[in-house]
């Protein structure tokens, strides 16, 4: 992720034929419940809406004590990490001391008329009292019902699915990334529960934040009376317990959790922001303690509060990635891009006397940036991506998709005029001024704009490229977050041969990164990006939202989702853009009319 220690806060069925043509944009309130290829169907967009088939979700109290005597679910229940023939459900029972058990069961009926599988299972404080069970012997491409109890009491009922096997003609994901407790409601969450098309949510990491109270978002959080807790920066294995459970206790995660199945992968701030294999930007050893002590406390937690398999034992819990095989239609591979393999970033302000001409600028790039000895990826991730990719060539799947944290395209900063920097100087504050002062500096210099994405490891993602090239894929799909905007970005080689598409997802909650040079500010350097920039065909960060992808054979389609505030459990959900994939000659493509 982007640096944010300094900043000040800043507020399915078959295609839509009218997409043959391309790209469309268009915003429509919605009222009513999504339905698969229309937003008019009345939906009650507030934090009381139910969901279907499955028990209402009452208002839960965001700190881990009132949580607790909210009862024994007072956690919600969650499923994912699907295979063919099983899944993960997930809960927590809260209030209790010591070992205690806990029934779980599976049907194919939401009312449990002919239970599929039941079991017992303990659980203590050894796991924080959270309860998983890998459910197995299930039919592929099905859905199923789930549910615990303890105690004589039963916890609200969750949907879940398997992946398919065989023969499929369509896949739609809502993809998420960013969910910022402080900085918001998680609105998109309520959004995605009540999205009828979606089968599977992919969260693409910044699950939860690790700052205190006096940390970025803090103010915000005071203003919406979302502060998180514990109140310092969490470090301790409890810390990151304690900040799991205010994100799980959320009414509306707890909505979509229940209704959807989650397939996710970590970006950085599950543990803090920006580390690498020995240690993180945000991590200070002197007062906080071994980096390898905070990161295993985190992915501890991690893997204690999320619907994931647990590492089979030998297994690291850095080594996390996944291949799900959506039939004969669509391969999704997550990446492990932060703990396993990863060089240490590279800060700007290390090289500043080597970034004061254009020439040593390029030198900086050609040097520094692209050294050999800087992987982005583990040597066994790579052996598993190879092996995955593999796989998804031999059973001819059309779509390749990869789950990616950070961006890939290259993206540098434009030159800003003086007009342009002119119009926007006089309402800023002081630090705003400073910053934009020095985004025109490096938009002189043509420097990327983040070292953190892959920009800053451009030998690592061209090694990638390369790796899919020798397989004879030249189509990705790569589905992106972190960056708190919305990208329709093409991909390119060293060589300038197209490798696929990048479609980049806004934060749940977290605001863009240029908010805080005001709306018209904002959409200024967005437009700037993309003339500036070949990769980037369009990018928007002014909104929260969520990505909803639909893969069908020969057609694809990506609708920008987004809601119009985040301040208030009462909001709309507007179609922003809709863009069409196309699967040409063994190259991926937008239609005709981006824009």
């Amino acid at each position: 992720s982007n640096n944010h220690g300094g900043r000040a806060d800043a507020a399915t069925s078959c295609l839509n034929a009218d997409l043959s043509a391309g790209v469309f944009e268009r915003r429509l309130v919605v009222l009513g419940a999504i339905m698969s290829n229309s937003l008019t169907r009345r939906q009650t967009l507030a934090s009381a809406a139910a969901l279907a088939a499955a028990s209402a979700l009452p208002a839960r109290p965001a700190s881990r004590a009132a949580a607790q005597e909210a009862g024994p679910f007072a956690h919600g229940v969650a499923s994912g990490d699907a295979a063919h023939h099983s899944l993960v459900i997930w809960t927590r029972v809260s209030g209790v001391e010591g070992s205690v058990a806990v029934d779980w069961e599976v049907s194919a009926q939401a009312d449990f008329a002919d239970p599929l599988a039941a079991g017992r299972i303990g659980t203590s404080a050894r796991r924080d009292h959270t309860v998983k069970v890998l459910v197995s012997g299930l039919e592929p491409g099905a859905d199923y019902f789930y549910r615990f109890r303890h105690a004589g009491l039963v916890s609200p009922t969750g949907r879940s699915k398997t992946l398919p096997a065989g023969a499929l003609n369509t896949l739609t994901l809502a993809v998420v990334s960013c969910s910022n407790f402080p900085f918001g409601h998680f609105n998109v969450y309520d959004a995605i529960a009540l999205d009828e098309s979606v089968e599977w949510v992919l969260h693409l990491g910044d699950y939860l934040y690790e700052y205190g109270t006096d940390g970025w978002g803090g103010a915000m959080g005071r203003q919406l009376r979302r502060e998180h807790r514990p109140a310092h920066e969490i470090v301790s294995l409890d810390d990151y317990r304690q900040r799991h459970a205010q994100y799980k206790a959320d009414p509306l995660s707890q909505r979509m959790h229940a209704r959807h199945p989650l397939l996710v992968i970590w970006d950085d701030h599950e543990v803090t922001n920006n580390p690498w294999r020995g240690g993180a930007q945000n991590h200070q050893p002197d007062s906080e303690g071994p980096w390898e002590a905070r990161r295993r406390a985190a992915l501890r937690a991690w893997f204690e509060w999320m619907p994931v398999r647990d590492p089979q034992p030998g297994h690291r819990r850095e080594d996390y990635w996944r291949h799900w095989r959506f039939g004969d239609l669509a391969s999704l591979v997550a990446l492990e891009t932060r703990h396993s393999g990863r060089a240490e970033q590279i800060e700007y302000s290390a090289h500043i006397d080597e970034q004061t001409t254009p020439a040593q600028a390029a030198q900086f790039l050609n040097t520094v940036l692209a050294a050999e000895d800087r992987p982005m990826l583990s040597a066994a991730m790579r052996e598993f991506l190879q092996r995955s990719l593999s796989e998804a060539r031999r059973a001819q799947r059309p779509w390749t998709v990869l789950a990616n944290q950070i961006p890939m395209a290259r993206t540098h900063y434009p030159p800003l005029d003086a007009r342009l920097q002119a119009q926007l100087m006089p309402g800023l504050e002081p630090a705003s001024r400073q910053r934009l002062a020095y985004f025109a500096r490096m938009g002189e210099l043509n420097l990327p704009l983040y070292l953190d994405p892959w920009d800053g490891y451009p030998k690592a993602r061209e090694a990638l490229y390369a790796s899919c090239r020798a397989l004879g894929i030249r189509d990705l799909l790569v589905l992106t977050g972190d960056s708190h905007s919305f990208w329709s970005n093409r991909l390119f080689d060293d060589a300038g041969r197209p490798m696929g598409l990048e479609l980049g997802v806004a934060g749940v909650s977290s605001p863009g990164d240029f908010a805080e040079f005001g709306a018209h500010g904002a959409a200024a350097l967005d437009r700037r990006l993309a003339e500036h920039n070949r990769e980037v065909l369009w990018t928007e960060g002014r909104y929260n939202g969520y990505l909803r992808v639909t893969l069908e054979r020969g057609l694809g389609r990506a609708d920008y989702l987004i809601v119009d505030t985040v301040l208030d459990t009462r909001y709309r959900l507007d179609t922003l853009r809709s863009v069409a994939l196309r699967p040409v000659a063994g190259r991926l493509r937008y239609g005709k009319r981006v824009r």
